[in-house]
């Protein structure tokens, strides 16, 4: 182009979205162009937003709130782009496609606003985008149409007449209509009687213009089409033909030049060609446009179907084989010379040269083909799937061009067309490219809800594609089945699970199966390993799971005990099955013991993502979509090879009884005492209760963690948790094993796969690695009871859970059971929970340290008292350093906090007595003063918002549903003020909490939680944690609880103390320059964290930025001295002394505040509401029956009343929940017809129920 030198006076707004605003922004940056994007909320972290120099949040600049609820029509307002525009000094627009693009009323208003249009002129665009008047303007030119009306069709009458005259089948069209849609295919006169009202109706309610137009419909025809360029004078160029034959609903999903029909058929290309100018010339068209044309399949005749005044979804396949070609620029190019003197593109400049383009064509050096790959569901006939895109990996290759905008992380939403990507191959032929596209199609690794790209896959792989014989019809009747299920109901929850999870630490929740043992022995059975994704899934009865399977698969189930069937055959668990194409099946709930169930299929879920190492679901993690799965996900699993005995007999191999586990209502369940279980904290006495009392199991219990219920108390040995906090069971937050009982207030609770690894309550017992499966198997209203065992008897417990999965491993080869489930004579050996104790010495600057035993597989390591010691956190630190620089084999990582460390290690490859010999001897290699102690990190400075509007939005939450009086209500701060003394009030306590950096103590608990402590110990503001805690505190809050300060690293629960919000440090999908995909966080032990106040609009700038992976933090080298620490803490004594007595006293007010206010809150709770009336005493007759819950749970609505009449077998009687899950009790088919006659005793909102309570009655 001769232009460059104007481009730098233009500034371009792309009045678009998705990969063709991509494409057209990378385009004029290369010309040096300034761009302007526009985007909505949900587009706010798409690429063209990141890329362009400039954006505009749509939103902003609409007074029409209506228009909040559809974010599609906020790209349809030309009047909100115009004001940009005008804001912007943008000096040109490109409308790219769809959307504006072809609005004749949008290209006048740009005009109007003195800017150019980068597109044809806005007469041609109304006159080409009303069919009927395209027709007649090509007719006039001497273009041969598809047989039809001549213009619009205005009645039923009329239609049936020409319809009769030109025959059937014919065509609908919506005149005013595109991209496929607006055409419905009429076979016969009812059809067309039928259609013909309801197609003006959804033209004026699609396109605002209702009138419609009929041609006679061609089934086996040929769709291609001629890229034109004009300059608005009468010069026109052609670049050849696309054929885009390839359709469903009428819309491309194939394109490929040159056509493969038009190669076969001499002089066709040559006379579609020239009538394609020969329109736009007499036309005088301006810019890019695409000319289409209907083929005859048997005849070779052409006829003109429509003009696309646009750039094309397809061009890309144009730009292909005419090397140097671009479009897009062309058309900025011809834009800017319309302004000139020249008013055109001169015929004689190159890019107007048909010559040229001739040549390349005539050479056909160069095959290209075009999949588009779409975020929809074929087996759902093309259903949308919206979602996040968990894994996006396009292979690179020289052959291969990507258009696209989407990329891991990506969330595709409803609001607009699920393009996800136009995958762009080329080849010396045809052949060759075909190849290559069915190679790329099976590389591309798009993985999240499903897509086409299997589809694709198999389109191009077919002989009919491979042969060029596709016709327009070629995707009506084509055969595809994809190796997925799709789920039809999900039962209380059913989540992806692999072993052994995420060994990471940091509050990366270890997630996988809670049972390992029927997880492993379900993938056995189905020819998996046993550590391969499968499904966990919990069922009630009422609530099942039930999944169609589009092909055949061989799969296992184990776990609890249900009913099991395939297309209404019962079959056996613990069984090897073959499920077959088109089958449904259906796992229902049965009452009794064990909890969870276990679906593994062959071959795995090979689409769903390692995240961090696992494919396991947890915390918005993992798995599908980071969620459990709902009624209509589909899922795609591996290739099955089978056997043909496997095609055959539904039931290939079941499992001898002796290796099937017997779940029992009663459990007794193996721990090691400790790291807590002490006279310092529990008596003597409390001690033998803890582990002599039959803990029932809550209906609060979930994968984070077993509620245990009981009428006993806990009898502790202390009144308070000291600096941890008021409570005996606090202390200063530490590292917590996988399994351990931890003492929450006075409820224990089993942390299983999704709990914290961090905290501040302290942990009684552990449970041992082998008998971890039982937990998975713990179903409310059962029992557990805690027996203490030794290391070495947790080893032999291990050992025996092993010896089983060889046992099914075994019997499966051919050979004969060495083991029954699950064997282990333990020899009763006890140890207490402390391993070793270093006491202080008098006078000595050493500490004194407790190595706790933390289960069988950590080992937690505490210095000094319960106090918060910056000395203290530096001999940590100092511990963990030299233990890594020894290397020692099986000691995998460490969780740090205040005073503490959790060491955590590999039984199988190093025992305990090992691991305590090392901690020992580096802990003895340290000097005896940390005063020479200095170490590296990091000054990282995160803008925060005080006293912002979400963290009170968020205690406005907890007020209205939570309690609304409190000690720290309604506002944080000031209770943060008050309660350490500080007489200026909330100002002052901000200020303080802003003078000092913080020091990063720990980084655990949940996705890598930071711990701060501030360094200077006058801005060491101390507050309770909120009792009982918020449901909600935003992702960003930063809170206080006893001495130590939380940011929050997503949306959660939460109990700190808020005063502020500011960016987390943790970043899912690793996006941004501090962060990788494979370390998603950014703070580590002893970092230093600058606090630097920005007000909330500048927030919501940078939360953008730093969402979209654009945000970079300021980040400097430091090192924290303990020598530089002591010597100011030394030179500032008085202040301190000052500051900490102000902080006794206002803590000790506010405490006696709460207690009382916390009473207060306490009565009213206990206020219950008086029960529902009743009948006692029930004669109901022949007939009657009941209902009755099938869980442990508590009642949260009730939805029948006494009279009511029993309509379906699916009436919703009473929703429990259980599990933080909401559960449907239905009527059953039993009792359709029936009267409710009474609800059971004791029955009503709130309530708890036990397995078998009788719910409703019925006559």
């Amino acid at each position: 182009m001769s232009l460059n030198s104007e481009y730098a006076n233009h500034k371009l707004l792309v009045a678009n979205r998705g990969e063709i605003a991509v494409r057209i922004i990378r385009t004029a940056q290369r010309l040096g162009i300034a761009t302007v994007a526009i985007y909505t909320s949900s587009d706010a972290l798409s690429p063209h937003v990141a890329i362009a120099d400039e954006a505009a949040h749509l939103q902003n600049y609409t007074g029409d709130q209506q228009q909040l609820a559809s974010e599609s029509k906020l790209y349809l307002s030309s009047a909100t782009i115009i004001s940009i525009c005008k804001q912007y000094r943008v000096t040109m627009v490109h409308p790219g496609y769809g959307f504006l693009s072809e609005n004749e009323e949008f290209a006048l208003s740009v005009e109007a606003a003195q800017m150019i249009w980068l597109g044809p002129q806005p007469d041609v665009i109304r006159i080409m985008g009303l069919k009927h008047e395209a027709r007649r303007l090509a007719a006039n030119a001497g273009l041969q149409l598809v047989p039809g009306s001549q213009g619009l069709v205005n009645t039923l009458d009329d239609a049936l007449n020409i319809a009769n005259t030109i025959g059937f089948p014919v065509i609908l069209k919506a005149t005013a209509g595109g991209g496929g849609m607006g055409l419905i295919v009429c076979q016969n006169v009812s059809d067309l009687s039928k259609c013909f009202i309801s197609a003006q109706e959804r033209a004026t309610s699609m396109f605002r213009n209702g009138g419609v137009f009929i041609e006679r419909y061609y089934p086996a025809a040929r769709h291609i089409e001629i890229q034109v360029f004009g300059n608005g004078l009468g010069d026109v160029v052609h670049m050849g033909e696309r054929e885009c034959s390839v359709q469903r609903r009428h819309q491309k999903v194939v394109e490929e030049t040159p056509s493969p029909f038009v190669t076969g058929h001499s002089g066709l290309r040559e006379d579609m060609c020239n009538a394609a100018v020969k329109l736009c010339r007499v036309i005088k068209y301006a810019s890019a446009g695409t000319v289409e044309f209907l083929v005859d399949d048997e005849s070779g005749e052409f006829f003109f179907l429509e003009m696309n005044t646009r750039i094309q979804v397809e061009h890309a396949i144009t730009e292909a084989i005419h090397p140097g070609l671009d479009l897009i620029e062309m058309m900025v190019a011809q834009g800017i010379a319309q302004q000139s003197e020249a008013r055109c593109l001169d015929h004689a400049n190159q890019s107007m040269m048909q010559a040229i383009y001739d040549k390349n064509l005539a050479e056909s050096r160069i095959h290209a083909i075009e999949a588009r790959v779409y975020c929809e569901n074929p087996s759902e006939d093309f259903k949308p799937s919206p979602g996040i895109l968990q894994f996006v990996e396009f292979p690179k290759e020289d052959w291969l061009r990507v258009d696209s905008w989407v990329s891991t992380g990506t969330e595709v939403t409803q609001f607009f067309d699920p393009l996800l990507c136009k995958l762009i191959v080329t080849g010396s032929t045809r052949e060759q490219a075909v190849s290559r596209m069915v190679q790329v199609l099976k590389a591309c690794k798009v993985f999240g809800p499903p897509n086409n790209l299997a589809y694709l896959a198999s389109i191009c792989n077919s002989t009919v594609f491979k042969e060029g014989k596709a016709t327009t019809r070629f995707l009506d009747n084509f055969d595809f089945s994809p190796s997925a299920f799709t789920v039809l109901s999900a039962g209380i929850e059913m989540t992806i699970q692999d072993l052994p999870g995420r060994r990471i630490g940091l509050g990366i929740p270890r997630s996988g199966p809670m049972d390992s043992q029927a997880f492993s022995a379900a993938n056995i059975l189905a020819g998996n390993t046993p550590e391969m994704e499968a499904l966990e899934i919990v069922v009630l009865p009422g609530a099942g799971c039930k999944l169609k399977f589009h092909s055949f698969a061989i799969v296992a189930i184990t776990g609890k005990p249900a009913t099991v069937k395939i297309n209404g055959e019962q079959v056996s668990m613990w069984a090897r099955l073959a499920v077959s194409e088109k089958a449904i099946l259906d796992i229902a709930g049965l009452p009794g013991p064990g909890f969870r169930i276990y679906l593994a299929i062959r071959g795995g879920f090979p689409e769903v993502p390692q995240y961090l190492g696992s494919k396991s679901t947890s915390m918005g993690l993992g798995g599908y979509q980071g969620r459990s799965l709902r009624v209509g996900d589909q899922l795609s699993f591996g290739s099955q090879s089978s056997s043909e005995q496997d095609e055959i007999d539904p039931i290939a191999f079941l499992l001898p009884k002796s290796l099937i586990p017997v779940y029992p209502q009663d459990w007794l369940i193996n721990v090691l005492a400790g790291p807590h279980d002490d006279a310092v904290i529990l008596t003597p006495e409390g001690n033998a209760k803890f582990y002599s009392t039959k803990w029932s199991i809550s209906s609060s219990s979930n994968r984070m963690g077993i509620r245990l219920e009981s009428d006993q108390s806990i009898d502790w040995a202390r009144n308070t948790g000291g600096e941890g906090g008021s409570h005996p069971s606090n202390i200063l937050d530490n590292g917590y094993a996988l399994g351990t009982v931890n003492v929450n207030g006075d409820t224990p609770v089993i942390l299983t796969n999704e709990g914290p690894d961090m905290g501040g309550y302290v942990c009684l017992c552990t449970v041992a690695t082998g008998e971890r499966w039982k937990l998975g198997q713990l179903s409310p209203g059962s029992t557990v009871t805690f027996r203490k065992i030794s290391w070495q008897d947790a080893q032999v417990c291990m050992k025996a859970s092993l010896r089983w999965i060889e046992a099914v491993q075994a019997v499966i080869a051919g050979s004969q059971p060495h083991a029954s489930f699950i064997d282990g004579a333990l020899e009763g050996r006890e140890l207490s929970g402390i391993l070793h104790r270093n006491e202080w010495l008098p006078g000595s600057p050493r500490p004194a340290v407790t190595f706790r035993q933390a289960g069988d597989s950590a080992i937690l390591v505490e210095y000094g008292e319960m106090r918060l010691d910056f000395v203290l956190r530096v001999r940590v630190h100092a511990l963990e350093s030299e233990v890594r620089k020894r290397n020692i084999k099986g000691i995998w990582t460490f969780a740090p906090c205040i005073r503490s460390t959790l060491c955590h290690y590999d039984p199988s490859v190093i025992s305990q007595a090992d691991v305590l010999t090392v901690l020992l001897s580096t802990e003895r290699s340290l000097p005896d003063s940390a005063l020479d102690l200095q170490f590296s990190g990091r000054k990282i400075t995160f803008p925060i918002v005080l006293d912002d509007q979400w963290c009170r939005d968020a205690l406005q939450r907890y007020m209205r549903t939570t309690r609304n009086s409190a000690v720290y209500l309604p506002s944080n701060i000031d209770y943060l003020a008050r309660n350490n003394g500080l007489e200026g009030g909330v100002d002052e306590a901000l200020q303080k909490l802003m003078d000092s950096a913080w020091l990063v103590f720990g980084v655990g608990f949940y996705l890598a939680c930071p711990f701060l402590v501030p360094i200077d110990p006058r801005c060491r503001l101390v507050g309770q944690k909120m009792n009982p805690s918020r449901t909600y505190t935003p992702g960003g809050a930063v809170g206080i609880a006893g001495p130590v300060a939380a940011i929050y690293p997503v949306v959660s629960p939460g109990g700190y103390q808020l005063f502020g919000r500011t960016l987390p440090a943790w970043q899912t999908w690793g996006k941004g320059p501090d962060f990788a995909s494979d370390r998603p966080w950014l703070l580590q032990p002893f970092d230093q964290v600058l606090f630097e106040p920005v007000n909330e609009e500048r927030y919501l700038e940078i939360e953008q930025e730093f969402n979209a992976g654009q945000y970079k933090f300021k980040i400097e080298p430091a090192v924290f001295s303990m020598a530089a620490y002591i010597t100011f803490t030394d030179s500032i004594q008085q202040e301190i002394a000052e500051f900490n007595r102000k902080q006794a006293e206002g803590t000790a007010r506010e405490e006696a505040r709460e207690t009382e206010l916390l009473r207060e809150w306490q009565a009213q709770k206990a206020v219950k509401a008086p029960p529902t009336a009743l009948v006692d005493d029930i004669d109901l007759g022949p007939g009657g029956t009941s209902v009755t819950s099938s869980i442990s749970a508590s009642i949260w609505k009730i939805r029948c009343q006494p009279g009511d009449v029993i309509q379906t077998a699916d009436d919703i009687l009473v929703i429990l929940e259980a599990m933080k899950t909401e559960i449907n009790i239905l009527s059953g088919e039993e009792n359709v017809g029936k009267v409710v006659k009474s609800l059971g005793k004791g029955i009503r909102e709130g309530a708890s129920v036990q397995v078998g309570d009788i719910l409703a009655w019925f006559e």
